[in-house]
């Protein structure tokens, strides 16, 4: 009796045909078009939410003249500070750039007066990790200038280490440097006929928390060698910058100061000039593609800083240039009203 052929015997011979072999090389082509096909819908598709959400551009639409208005811009020496000083300088204003670094600072002013014209900006040293820096360019600035109508509480950073004075880093430059300064300025602030502070906070601030027993023990708001832990406690300060947003207008309810928190957008600038060799190397191709550039990234800043008719937003936090609403944890009288305690007595206001 013949024997017949088994299946993979029968496979093997379908397979030395050139006929078969085509058809199952163009189904395999075929497959692997339609899966790279639906992978790219896939990513444009997340590339189109992100920047309609995380990344949305906005346009300031205030076209206010600030010929006579004098402004104060921390940090004003790169990033959304330069821009917002150079739209401002623009529209008249007398720019102060508080800032750390002479050179840098020179140099923006020479960008600034190329671009606008302007003479009427400079620059005073200011070092928010210190204390009695602070302190230093207040009475500098009260001597030397005789009204203040927005001051710009703009600078930040993303980093781990401590201050002049034994702060957290971003604890001490974030926050508790910015609410120092904002305290000492406050009279002056107060004989404007309508001033404005404006505090650089950030989306990042839903992350983060406040633990008042360790912060009056360590004077920090977190810590430690690896990123996650010093991104927790940036998160932290940007919280900090939204409570004090919060209890700042509050106090100033019944005078000409109104105030305002801004998140400015996921923005491309030094923020992150901290950070590790590998991070740079992950951060730096997702930022060329997908994040604000500094001119961008100062629209809602610069809305607040120009915009009529927002007074009654005072406290209120602000993003694409439209208020947006906070966590309760943003907006908490009692936790906001005890962070301005404890900053009043670690900053020695108090």
């Amino acid at each position: 009796m013949e024997r017949k052929p088994g299946p993979v015997y029968q496979a093997l011979a379908r397979v030395k045909s050139p006929i078969y072999i085509t058809a199952c090389w163009r189904i395999l082509q075929m497959t692997i078009m339609f899966h790279l096909i639906i992978v790219a819908a896939l990513i444009a598709g997340l590339y189109v939410y992100l920047v309609e959400t995380l990344f949305k551009k906005s346009k300031c639409k205030g076209t206010a003249d600030m010929t006579g208005k004098t402004v104060i811009i921390t940090g004003g020496n790169t990033g959304i500070g330069k821009a917002t000083a150079l739209d401002l300088a623009g529209r008249g204003a007398r720019v102060i750039l508080a800032c750390r670094n002479q050179k840098k600072a020179e140099a923006a002013i020479n960008d600034i007066k190329k671009d606008t014209g302007s003479i009427d900006i400079l620059y005073m040293k200011l070092d928010l990790g210190s204390l009695k820096s602070v302190q230093a360019f207040a009475e500098n600035f009260l001597k030397s200038e005789s009204r203040l109508d927005v001051l710009i509480n703009n600078a930040g950073l993303v980093a781990d280490g401590l201050t002049e004075d034994g702060f957290g880093i971003e604890f001490g430059v974030n926050h508790l440097g910015h609410f120092l300064l904002t305290c000492l300025l406050l009279d002056r602030l107060k004989e404007s006929p309508a001033a404005r502070v404006i505090t650089l906070s950030s989306m990042a601030y839903r992350w983060g928390k406040i633990d008042f027993d360790s912060l009056i023990a360590t004077k920090d708001l977190g810590s430690g060698r690896y990123s996650w832990q010093f991104f927790q406690a940036y998160c932290n300060s940007k919280l900090c910058n939204a409570l004090f947003t919060h209890e700042l207008a509050k106090r100033m309810k019944g005078t000409n100061v109104t105030c305002y928190s801004v998140h400015p957008g996921v923005v491309k600038t030094e923020l992150s000039r901290h950070v590790s060799l590998w991070q740079k190397v992950f951060i730096e191709p997702v930022a060329r593609l997908l994040f604000l550039d500094p001119n961008t990234g100062a629209q809602t800043t610069l809305h607040c800083a120009v915009q009529e008719g927002i007074e009654h937003f005072s406290g209120r936090y602000f993003s694409c240039c439209a208020v947006e609403e906070v966590s309760p944890k943003a907006k908490d009288d009692a936790v906001a009203k005890k962070l301005w305690e404890v900053s009043e007595r670690l900053s020695g206001l108090s």
